[in-house]
């Protein structure tokens, strides 16, 4: 009886062992994908106007609610809320019934539950509002909550997020001369009162997150009505202040004259207006004015000054959010003014930046786009716009409504959305075992790692064994894989090859791994033999097994990434694995067996480590393996990195180990016209100054004798004495304060 997976072939059975094939060359690997292009939408319906600074939020379910804004063109405010179903692609307005809110513009509108927390604002009056709605999507009622403690200035165009039952406020503009703000406070939504405000940065239309304890601002524009490339983050990890409940009474009543919660006051005048209810919280003049105290906690900034893929703040409209231990930048076109557009990402572990697509492959040149709303596990991204010109010649204004939606996976460029970080597991979770808790492993993965790969003799039950290639049999991997499609391979021809068996659990296996599931049910060899052989290599093998295991692919927070390429070659002690996790090299072979066995999470766990840990000794590996595994995104960044970075590539084991045909088609990557550019003549125009010459230029390091390929081509051969360093770039110029 033969498998039903399309994934893994049989070859011949001998000795009670069943040979799965690891050929990339043949029927079972998974059809080469598609490369992945978002594809616009066009609704229909009650499509709003183009409005500015309302607030477009998607609230799950296939639906976006867009609420308020300004019409530039009618020079109306609005409190109208429309609903965008997504799967009928139809805008609707929506009926909405209870103490409906004022109109506004510069809001913010945040999803709690089921609810819209929409806060702050600027009425038509251009009065700065302080009150806090909320609407509930499923009954379409409004609520306003008697709200205790210090009211905060009024403010639009403001940052809002909410976490642990807080929702956090920092920055806007207030005050008749639209005055720069530069505090922070939250409202905790259990009791529904304010804390005082303290001094953080002053920012406006900027974004706001909270990730690993820490409050982040990206974006915006500072004091100088300019924007800014710089991050700034306060962790306040251990601040009663923050992760307390604010004290409402006596210092609520009397904090004015103590100053235990003395509100930041407004110096622009009275902001008594109330919107469109008697109870809309707002600012006095005659409160009494101080200023506020700088946010416990340590506050840091970065400023990016320079980097092969830094996005220029200057140009275009950028959109930041964020997903999976990330800040998002997409960087659209704002006018008919040719531009770099891209979507980046900015790693807040490392603080490295990289580009994740060209703006080429994402967005339209014939489309603008005003908005950009994700789903809350960051997975999903939607950017709202309309086309530059009306559809069919009309004479009609192109910038009349919101009709278009761009939906993108943020999946498809690696990353794992925020239920999959394993940062944010690690801040959620504990291990159930409270003997384990110093695992970097969360729930039961933690537990499970401690009986994987036992000896029988230790009493761990195992019951299954599993065997790779040997630790000195796969060094030349071109002839594994010409080895391991052949039709003709025995067992018995590989049994020389058995690595050192890997003792595992049948159960764990059968639950986890599908292929292994099908193989148990139809009785296969493997069935009365209790063990299998996989001609792969042994530390992937392993990895993989370990994955099966722990549901994990990473590495300890204190250990190492990766290691170097030639450390897979050596021996693995048993704890090897559960010390360090599996090194780039591992993870990338670990791609090939989640192509081979289609297991769609193991691939995007791959994936997602692979971009982030992509250096100059794994390139040339990352861009075979994921030749092999016909990840096409995965390797045409790892393209690109190998032609950016030649001249170092050239000279690592991972390129010297490269089967001829992946190094030819690595090597025609080049632009035809592309040539060798000299150091000095590079030089001379300033392309080793770390300046931005060309999308693949790769600039110069501390060698004595460089030499570039300058593109009009993208690959470049560097002299002798060049560091064998990674050579990102991507810290060059950086301030941190």
């Amino acid at each position: 009886m033969q498998s039903n997976s399309a994934s893994a072939r049989a070859s011949n059975m001998s000795n009670n062992t069943y040979v799965l094939s690891g050929s990339p060359q043949k029927g079972g690997r998974r059809r080469a994908a598609e490369p992945y292009l978002p594809k616009i939408i066009t609704t229909v319906g009650q499509r709003p106007a183009c409005l500015v600074n309302a607030s477009v939020t998607y609230v799950g379910k296939d639906l976006i609610y867009a609420f308020g804004g300004f019409d530039q063109y009618t020079d109306e405010v609005y409190n109208h809320v429309l609903k965008l179903n997504l799967n009928a692609r139809q805008w609707s307005l929506v009926d909405n019934y209870g103490d409906i809110p004022g109109v506004r513009m510069g809001h913010t509108a945040c999803l709690w539950g089921n609810k819209l927390l929409v806060y702050g604002g600027e009425n038509e009056h251009r009065i700065h509002l302080s009150d806090v709605v909320i609407f509930d999507v499923d009954t379409a009622h409004w609520t306003q909550p008697e709200i205790n403690g210090p009211i905060p200035r009024g403010r639009a165009r403001h940052s809002a997020v909410i976490h642990d039952d807080k929702l956090f406020v920092c920055g806007g503009m207030s005050g008749s001369e639209n005055g720069v703000l530069d505090d922070i406070c939250f409202l905790d939504l259990k009791t529904w009162t304010w804390t005082r405000t303290w001094r953080f940065v002053p920012r406006y239309d900027h974004h706001m997150w909270i990730w690993s304890g820490k409050i982040w601002i990206s974006g915006g524009m500072g004091e100088e009505m300019e924007r800014t490339s710089e991050v700034w983050w306060l962790d306040f990890r251990g601040m009663p202040a923050f992760e307390g409940s604010p004290s409402y009474g006596a210092a609520g009543a009397e904090g004015a004259l103590s100053g235990t919660s003395t509100p930041y006051s407004s110096n622009y005048g009275s902001t008594v207006y109330a919107a469109n209810s008697s109870t809309v919280q707002s600012n006095s003049a005659t409160q009494i004015q101080r200023t506020p105290p700088v946010a416990p906690g340590a506050i840091s900034s970065v400023k990016f000054i320079s980097s092969p893929n830094l996005p220029t703040q200057g140009v275009g409209s950028h959109f930041h959010v964020f997903s999976s231990g990330c800040m998002l930048d997409f960087v659209t076109p704002a006018s008919n003014m040719p531009l770099e557009t891209s979507l980046s990402a900015l790693d807040l572990d490392t603080l490295r930046w990289q580009k994740l697509a060209d703006g080429k492959d994402l967005f339209a040149p014939a489309y603008r786009w005003h908005y950009c709303c994700l789903d809350s596990d960051g997975t999903h991204a939607w950017l709202l716009g309309c086309p530059r010109e009306m559809r069919g010649g009309g004479n009609g204004d192109a910038e009349e409504y919101l009709s278009d939606v761009l939906p993108i996976d943020l999946r498809k460029f690696g990353l794992l959305g925020n239920k999959l970080s394993q940062d944010a597991s690690n801040s959620e979770k504990i291990p159930t075992s409270d003997t384990y808790a110093s695992s970097h492993l969360s729930a039961i993965g933690a537990d499970l790692a401690r009986t994987f790969n036992q000896p029988p003799e230790t009493g761990s039950g195992i019951d299954f064994t599993v065997t790779a290639l040997g630790d000195t049999d796969y060094a030349d991997l071109d002839t594994i894989s010409e080895y391991s499609s052949s039709p003709s391979a025995s067992a018995s021809t590989t049994t020389s090859n058995h690595s050192r068996p890997i003792y595992v659990h049948r159960l764990i296996l059968s639950a986890r791994w599908p292929h292994f599931s099908r193989l148990y049910a139809a009785q296969m060899s493997e069935f009365h033999t209790s063990r299998m052989h996989i001609p792969e290599p042994y530390p992937a093998v392993k990895a993989f097994l370990y994955y099966l295991y722990t549901d994990s692919i990473t590495s300890p927070p204190t250990s190492s990434s990766s290691s170097s390429l030639s450390s897979a070659a050596t021996s693995h002690p048993e704890t090897e694995l559960l010390s360090s996790g599996p090194s780039l090299e591992d993870v990338a072979n670990l791609l090939v067996l989640s192509n081979i066995y289609d297991m769609p999470r193991l691939r995007h766990l791959c994936v997602n480590r692979l971009v982030r840990d992509l250096d100059v000794q794994h390139a040339a590996l990352i861009f075979d393996r994921a030749s092999t595994a016909q990840e096409e995104w995965l390797k045409r960044r790892a393209a690109n990195f190998c032609l950016t970075h030649w001249g170092r590539i050239v000279r690592t084991e991972g390129f010297r180990r490269l089967k001829r045909s992946a190094m030819f088609e690595l090597c025609e990557g080049v632009d035809p016209e592309g040539r060798v550019v000299g150091g000095e003549e590079l030089e001379a125009v300033g392309g080793l100054g770390g300046a931005r010459l060309g999308s693949g230029m790769c600039w110069g390091g501390s060698g004595r004798k460089r030499g570039r390929v300058g593109s009009e081509g993208q690959a470049t051969a560097d002299g002798e004495d060049v560091d064998e360093g990674d050579g990102d770039g991507d810290d060059e110029g950086m301030e941190i304060s």
